[in-house]
């Protein structure tokens, strides 16, 4: 996949683009579909099929105070698109300064002056320029007059609740994995970097742990979960605790990972962490040894889990 980092970097127009717009936060069902229907209007057009997307999110410059968590880092939503087929990606850097581009000026100068855009495919509720003045209506309107087709689509359903990034971290926020996992049609993961903790899960609990320093994404609800986790490349079951340790009184948010079946020191080793369901809240215990009982059910039931999973 080709990827422009701004629009001054597209040095002539692209080859009969078909292209939807969006934050794409979590690459979803939903943004999947815009995805499939963008691929089909390029083939059909005999061109690219093209992602335009934007870098900081645009919650971050017009709000910097809602301190917006999000589903994907910028990156891994790179390769989410990627890994959906599409052709080119268009990262726009995000500033205030492009905020204030009137909705024609964005159509006209960017995508029928510097893309050369031939179709475009967007959400029924799509809005876009300066204050988001601009509608589908206006938005069909240029469409007609720089000669380029525009297509709508309705939200993907699933369980009676439209797809959306809103929703999907909403549900990661509340712990429900499972339905979060249903609406991305991918397991939502935490990447980060092994670092030396406590020291306290081999020694003192008998469940050694990889403690995580985690990225800056949607952190799920705190409590106990069955996880998948990749390191350099293979990917292993194991049990997950996200919280604050009560039983030990500590104050810091971590994620602690116990893999099974796994004895390698991976110290400073980058760690991607599949949430794939939830076990329990975390509470705290009278001591350590009550702790390790417990542990040791969770263990036992992230097994049974995976037993009994479907390959």
């Amino acid at each position: 996949m080709e990827i422009f980092r701004g629009l001054e970097n597209i040095r002539q127009s692209l080859n009969n683009p078909a292209i939807t717009i969006g934050n794409f936060d979590g690459v979803h069902r939903g943004h999947q579909a815009l995805f499939d229907r963008v691929k089909e209007w390029a083939k059909r057009l005999g061109g690219k099929s093209v992602v335009m997307t934007f870098d900081p999110h645009p919650v971050e410059v017009l709000f910097p105070n809602k301190n917006l968590q999000f589903i994907t880092s910028q990156e891994r939503k790179l390769e989410l698109i990627s890994a959906s087929g599409i052709d080119a990606v268009i990262v726009v850097p995000f500033s205030r300064e492009f905020s204030r581009i009137s909705a024609r000026g964005f159509v006209e100068d960017l995508l029928v002056g510097r893309i050369g855009i031939k179709a475009l495919v967007v959400g029924h509720d799509y809005r876009f320029g300066y204050s988001r003045e601009g509608d589908i209506v206006l938005l069909k309107e240029l469409g007609r007059e720089f000669g380029f087709e525009v297509e709508t689509l309705s939200g993907v359903r699933l369980d009676d609740t439209v797809v959306s990034s809103t929703v999907i971290r909403q549900l990661i926020l509340k712990g429900e994995m499972k339905r979060a996992n249903r609406l991305l049609g991918r397991c939502y993961e935490i990447d980060g970097i092994v670092e030396v903790g406590r020291q306290r899960g081999g020694r003192l609990l008998g469940f050694p742990t990889a403690n995580i320093r985690m990225s800056t994404q949607a952190p799920p609800r705190t409590g106990v979960y069955i996880v998948e986790v990749e390191v350099n490349g293979t990917r292993y079951r194991g049990a997950a605790n996200l919280g604050y340790n009560p039983t030990f009184g500590d104050t810091d948010l971590s994620l602690e990972v116990h893999i099974f079946d796994f004895s390698r020191n991976i110290y400073g080793e980058s760690i991607k962490v599949w949430f794939l369901d939830r076990i329990r809240d975390e509470r705290r215990f009278a001591g350590p040894q009550e702790l390790a009982d417990q542990i040791k059910l969770d263990v036992a039931r992230a097994r049974e889990f995976f037993a009994s999973r479907k390959e």
